[in-house]
């Protein structure tokens, strides 16, 4: 009888010390982060897919402009076309390829809104336009929320690297098969600065 409690005893410390080495090294806070990073991410893909929205928008406004901005009106179609058409899933975070392509796709999309918005400025029709008015608002608004999405992101990514890359959590990760994630970087130096519309529209 007293054998057979040393044994249980002995199992349940064996199994608490094993709980608690796999709760050192990570096990549990990797997968942790890595969904708090895919999230974040979401909120990204959202904020650009919302900008992307307002494409038609902003369309229906121009189809008064000459003949130039329609031009540069097609161009922006064509880009929301290619950004929207890439679509990067939780899976992908670790790939710096599609992370590239991804954000060379928004970045086009975003220096066509902006050529056409700074073309527009010079009709003065459209600027008085109520729903051109609307839609400058939006914009600078969607751009921030971008910002900010993009900056949420990286920091969840930086935590979630920072766990599968240091000691005693990059142990669990290593069980796990985790691997670090790529961080968003716009293609264009300071393209994560939202761009201010005031007085160019």
């Amino acid at each position: 009888m007293t054998l057979s409690n040393a044994a249980r005893k002995g199992r349940a410390f064996f199994v608490v010390l094993a709980a608690l080495s796999l709760a050192a090294c990570g096990f549990n806070s990797v997968p942790t982060k890595q969904e708090a990073a895919k999230a974040k991410w979401a909120d990204v893909e959202a904020a650009f897919q919302e900008r992307a929205n307002l494409v038609p928008n902003l369309a229906a406004v121009a189809k008064g402009a000459a003949e130039q901005e329609k031009g540069i009106l097609t161009g922006v179609v064509e880009a929301r076309a290619k950004a929207t058409s890439i679509q990067i899933t939780g899976d992908d975070l670790n790939d710096p390829q599609k992370m590239e392509q991804f954000s060379a796709a928004q970045s086009e999309l975003g220096s066509g809104l902006s050529r056409l918005l700074v073309s527009m400025e010079a009709y003065p029709d459209i600027k008085s336009n109520e729903n051109y008015r609307m839609l400058q608002s939006q914009l600078e608004g969607q751009e921030n929320r971008i910002r900010i999405a993009i900056r949420d992101y990286n920091a969840s990514v930086q935590d979630y690297n920072t766990t599968v890359r240091t000691f005693p959590t990059m142990i669990g990760a290593q069980l796990r098969g985790a691997s670090p994630m790529v961080p968003y970087k716009a293609a264009t130096p300071n393209a994560e600065v939202a761009p201010s519309l005031e007085g160019k529209l």
